[in-house]
């Protein structure tokens, strides 16, 4: 089984409009509301691929509910924690080609709760055979908190996909126990070694050869259409995408993280790895609700992925 965490979930509220119009009302007719958040975009997307999946992280007030009820409408398996603050909103409005978002900060976590989850989690992890941790902590966790959960993981051997950016990774990849794998895009690897990255084979493998991803089995980075340039232990991978209609590329990393991990969780070749990934994300990008993939175009784009070693 693989356990998807999140530790800040949200419900997603789409608003599409053909035109936003500012400094006044804006009408509109299909709202669509679903169960968000990086993590939860992972365990739809690995429950349509035929995952044995289970959600868990944080929620709490009546859009936690909420959470937790869209989940099990959609036959999803779910554990998560309950906290007293409210579960935030993040709301897109889709406009003339554009998407602006309007994302809450949620709830406050206390020691308490913090304490309580690592607890909560420490038993729940017992029956993963992979765990994916997915997106920002909320406010009131330490800046380490994904470190921890991942020493705790290791303790029971069990193997974490981490997709996270910004302090919350930096700590993650300076502790003595790695993820397995992360999932930074360009942009988020530049922040990481503070210097600029280009979109070159030598940059690039430049790059993930930097000490601070020693000890890192996979580190995949994501090049939009590009496709993705990718290290497993000393071996680098170039990896190209056909053009695809794209509809919505929202979450389409999250779903590429979740081909990752149920491919790794598979024990599957590099380039199944790879391309499973890559498709899965495609396939997101594909349709219009985000976290969706329609499973009858896989082996087409399946089919289509280049990979070569580098």
């Amino acid at each position: 089984m693989i356990i998807s965490i999140t530790m800040n979930p949200s419900i997603d509220i789409s608003y599409p409009l053909e035109t936003l119009h500012l400094d006044t009302v804006n009408r509109v007719i299909n709202v669509t509301k679903t169960a968000g958040g990086k993590g939860l975009n992972v365990t739809r997307v690995l429950h349509q691929s035929g995952a044995d999946i289970l959600a868990s992280g944080l929620v709490g007030g009546h859009f936690g509910a909420f959470i937790q009820e869209k989940l099990s409408s959609e036959g999803i398996c779910h554990h998560f924690f309950m906290i007293e603050g409210e579960t935030r909103n993040c709301i897109a409005i889709l406009h003339q080609g554009k998407q602006t978002e309007i994302l809450e900060q949620g709830p406050s976590i206390t020691n308490d709760e913090a304490k309580g989850f690592l607890s909560h989690f420490d038993q729940m992890i017992e029956q993963a055979s992979m765990l994916t941790f997915s997106g920002s902590l909320p406010a009131g966790l330490p800046d380490d908190y994904y470190k921890d959960m991942i020493d705790l993981c290791h303790k029971k051997h069990k193997l974490v996909v981490l997709d996270c950016s910004g302090r919350a990774l930096q700590n993650a990849l300076k502790g003595q126990i790695k993820p397995l794998l992360i999932k930074p895009n360009r942009e988020e690897l530049a922040a990481l070694l503070g210097r600029n990255v280009k979109n070159t084979i030598t940059d690039l493998k430049e790059a993930l050869m930097s000490p601070l991803f020693d000890g890192i089995e996979w580190v995949v980075v994501s090049l939009g259409a590009d496709g993705v340039f990718a290290k497993h232990y000393d071996t680098f991978y170039q990896v190209k995408i056909p053009p695809i209609e794209v509809v919505n590329p929202v979450g389409s990393g999250d779903a590429m993280l979740a081909g990752l991990a149920q491919a790794l969780d598979y024990k599957q070749s590099d380039e199944k790895v790879l391309k499973h990934g890559n498709v899965l994300g495609m396939l997101n990008a594909q349709e219009k609700v985000t976290g969706q993939v329609n499973m009858q175009n896989y082996r087409v784009l399946f089919d289509q992925i280049q990979i070569k070693k580098v």
